[in-house]
């Protein structure tokens, strides 16, 4: 496929507007559409979309496919990374300790790959796991941003450094200024710090780019109840 078409949708999943994202794809031709770029990113914005079930019926078609090339190759590698986090999501553990267990084996990006477990630890409330295999992403790649957004994000759930989470999550925007997940963790890391007008700038802003996005919509529902609380106790 010309890689002009298919950067139209792949800047529409990467700006966070994965429906839109979704309807470009689909809009495809049928020759187009069984691209498997093209089927890699509609597993993609499923994923995103959290309609697990689909992004499922796609990624799988990606794994199974044979590689025509490095570039196909290494776009089978990313799938089985992506499909290690939706098996985990949904419960189905053993499928993603053996994605993951073959990525390793096979020598993928390490980064990735650490930073995927750590995900998946932190689901699994696995939360001393999940820091520590984020500061391993850290320790080989500074600037690695899922690292910086996940360990972030996982330090102000804890209310755990603070600080550290604060300066993590502002390098991870700096990185990245217009990723809804990184607005989202600059804001939930000033929610926990009691900075609750910073922190509604940042989620205000980072529901403007995921408008459908419950999580975001849930921290600014926490802000609301902390201004009301506090309201009613200085009267």
């Amino acid at each position: 496929m010309e890689q002009r078409l298919l950067s139209q949708g792949i800047l529409l999943y990467k700006t966070g507007k994965y429906t839109e994202a979704l309807h470009f794809f689909q809009s495809l031709s049928s020759e187009q559409a069984n691209d498997l770029d093209v089927i890699y990113f509609i597993g993609l914005c499923y994923m995103k979309l959290k309609r697990y079930e689909d992004a499922l019926l796609y990624l799988e078609q990606v794994v199974t496919a044979i590689p025509g090339d490095d570039i196909q190759q290494d776009r089978i590698l990313q799938c089985r990374l992506v499909l290690a986090v939706i098996y985990a999501t949904t419960g189905r553990s053993r499928l993603a300790e053996f994605e993951l267990r073959s990525l390793k084996e096979t020598g993928y990006n390490p980064c990735a790959v650490y930073a995927a477990m750590a995900y998946i630890s932190w689901l699994q409330q696995d939360y001393t796991k999940s820091i520590e295999q984020y500061e391993k992403v850290l320790e080989m790649e500074p600037e690695n941003i899922t690292a910086l957004n996940g360990l972030g994000y996982v330090l102000a759930c804890l209310n755990k450094d603070l600080t550290r989470a604060l300066m993590l999550s502002k390098r991870a925007l700096d990185i990245s200024p217009n990723s809804p997940a990184c607005l989202d963790t600059l804001g939930w890391v000033y929610y926990k710090l009691g900075l609750l007008d910073e922190a509604e700038n940042f989620l205000r802003k980072a529901l403007e780019k995921d408008m459908s996005n419950e999580e975001i919509l849930e921290h600014l529902k926490m802000i609301q109840a902390s201004r009301e609380n506090s309201a009613l106790g200085g009267k």
